[in-house]
């Protein structure tokens, strides 16, 4: 069966699904734009920290990043483990004070959004190629600059050629458009992956959670709940396999409303774990906190949560500039990113002492003026041999609590 043309579970689409009532090619054309609005829009909850173009986040100067290929790395402390990130299209790895590029995508297509396989032997990511499409508007087959997202998969040490696994391509006859492909998050045991997409048919659905067969390569709608045009963003699979966090994106007037809510995979039922105002969740190793993207009326910050709860345990910044948090596999830091002078860098955290009492250590910087993809987050890896053992992991909450009622203002 060809990459993306299973059937996913549901035959309608879940709440909020739309079914246009006109030509499908300019209005599939007004909804790309929109959803690239959303995606801007909802990466950081509608209050975005200032990027090139929207201010700088200092109230100076804007900075020049470094050319496409180069990455300064300042002298560090010692950070265990492998990063991953991009930067004008192309994934980078940094392993202590070394960067190297792991993909070249030249003029041709642009990689996105990586993420480590559990192993650390592979990456999954989103690579996506333009291409001329053609759609009937208005009775007129009209032509269409497209971007054709692919879900891959390559080896962690840029070998080989990538294997593609889903691709989000539309035929109709032999008309082509294509629909959306973000943020793969993959299970533990590496026979799926959580995506944000509106396939396999964009006329239809809004960009929400799927869930793609490794094996069979095909898609599975969870039918999740969602506000209609805003759909989901960022899922995040828990250590045992057993829940995906994903943010319910929603507003209020032009306010960013998002919250991150829990699925239930074995019994499907799903449930807010914040109230509104966070993003980007990231799990501990052990399942019991959750890293997050705080929203407000001026910019973003980065906190942790309980995850039975929600409430707010931790801030540990306060720039209203940082934003898209990953965990250290050791759980002794923080990677996330920072925008100052218009320009993104990686930064860490350090958490010392004992969870959930941690005190935090001054961060510092892991590129310079690195100018990286803000809406790619960093992943994280250390090897399995290189971690101490944990307890197992409790990630189902107490029946009695409420998620959207414990969370801290």
């Amino acid at each position: 069966m060809a990459p993306g043309s299973g059937p996913s579970r549901r035959a309608a689409p879940s709440a909020g699904g739309r079914r246009l009532p006109i030509d499908p090619a300019p209005a599939l054309s007004l909804a790309g734009l929109v959803i690239i609005g959303i995606v801007s829009f909802g990466l950081l909850g509608g209050n975005l920290p200032a990027l090139p173009g929207i201010g700088n986040g200092n109230n100076g100067a804007v900075r020049t990043p470094t050319p496409s290929n180069v990455v300064i790395v300042p002298p560090l402390p010692d950070v265990p483990g492998t990063f991953l990130y991009v930067k004008d299209g192309n994934i980078w790895t940094q392993s202590g004070g070394d960067a190297r590029q792991l993909t070249d995508s030249g003029r041709g297509p642009d990689d996105a959004m990586p993420v480590w396989s559990p192993d650390g032997a592979s990456i999954y990511f989103v690579r996506t190629e333009p291409v001329r499409g053609t759609w009937l508007s208005a009775g007129e087959l009209r032509e269409y600059n497209l971007r054709i997202p692919r879900l891959v998969r390559m080896a962690a040490d840029g070998s080989g050629d990538p294997d593609v696994l889903l691709t989000g391509r539309v035929r109709s006859g032999s008309n082509l458009w294509s629909y959306f492909i973000r943020e793969p998050s993959i299970s533990p045991d590496g026979t799926r992956a959580a995506i944000i997409t509106d396939g396999p048919d964009p006329t239809i659905q809004d960009p929400v959670v799927k869930f793609v067969e490794l094996g069979t390569r095909t898609l599975v709608d969870p039918g999740l709940p969602e506000v209609q045009f805003l759909g989901h963003a960022s899922p995040a699979w828990s250590p045992d396999g057993r829940f995906v966090l994903y943010v319910r994106n929603a507003r209020e007037g032009t306010r960013g409303t998002p919250t991150i809510r829990r699925y239930n995979l074995a019994n499907e039922q799903d449930r807010a774990l914040t109230g509104a105002g966070y993003r980007t969740p990231a799990w501990s190793r052990d399942g019991r906190y959750v890293a997050a993207t705080k929203t407000s009326a001026f910019g973003t910050d980065i906190v942790l949560l309980d995850q039975r709860n929600g409430a707010e345990l931790l801030r540990l910044t306060n720039d209203e500039q940082s934003f898209n948090p990953v965990w250290s596999p050791l759980m002794d830091a923080i990677a996330f990113f920072r925008v100052q002078h218009g320009v993104v860098d990686l930064w860490v955290v350090p958490l010392e002492g004992t969870a959930p009492n941690w005190t935090l250590g001054e961060a510092f910087a892991m590129t310079t003026s690195a100018g990286l993809d803000a809406a790619s987050r960093p992943a994280w890896f250390i090897p399995a041999d290189q971690l101490p053992p944990l307890p197992t992991p409790t990630s189902e909450p107490p029946a009695s609590s409420d998620p959207a009622a414990t969370v801290a203002p």
